[in-house]
């Protein structure tokens, strides 16, 4: 993703408009999960599940450690279309995840988009955008798969 701001904009990128998408586009960005990760996660979800808080617990465990939530990684999927679409991005839709492994802190996740159908909504001079995605650990492990809509303008 470009890092270019706007004059007046605080978006991470600019939005890409609905009209400049191509099926087929893909774009992505990585980040390195960390223990503050999730013990906010377990007061923002308020859930102190020891799968989550409790190393101990955890640690006799089949992941032999603490795991974030899946809310989590639901949440980084989903942060990178609002980032990838920022000023242009009018609903999020729809969002399904599907987990498929464990996340730990110290796991690099890296979530990849891919623009699989565009649908001409005039009344939003925009449409909706349908995406398949996945997320991969540091090892190149599928943690999770998506799927979304999402209404893009071209203002």
């Amino acid at each position: 993703m470009a890092a270019t701001k706007k004059p007046g904009s605080y978006a991470i990128c600019p939005g890409r408009k609905y009209r400049d998408i191509d099926i087929g586009e893909e774009f992505y960005d990585s980040v390195t999960v960390t223990e503050a990760h999730l013990m906010l996660s377990c007061g923002l979800f308020k859930d102190f599940n020891p799968l989550h808080s409790n190393q101990v617990f955890g640690g006799k465990t089949q992941f032999n450690g603490r795991i974030m939530h899946g809310p989590f990684t639901a949440g980084i999927m989903a942060g990178l279309i609002g980032n990838y679409f920022t000023d242009t991005i009018i609903a999020s839709l729809e969002q399904k995840v599907i987990f498929k492994g464990a996340v730990f802190p110290g796991d690099t996740l890296t979530t990849r988009w891919r623009v699989v159908k565009k649908e001409d909504k005039e009344k939003f001079k925009g449409g909706i955008v349908t995406l398949e995605g996945e997320c991969t650990n540091q090892e190149g492990t599928v943690v999770a798969l998506g799927e979304g809509k999402t209404l893009v303008g071209n203002g």
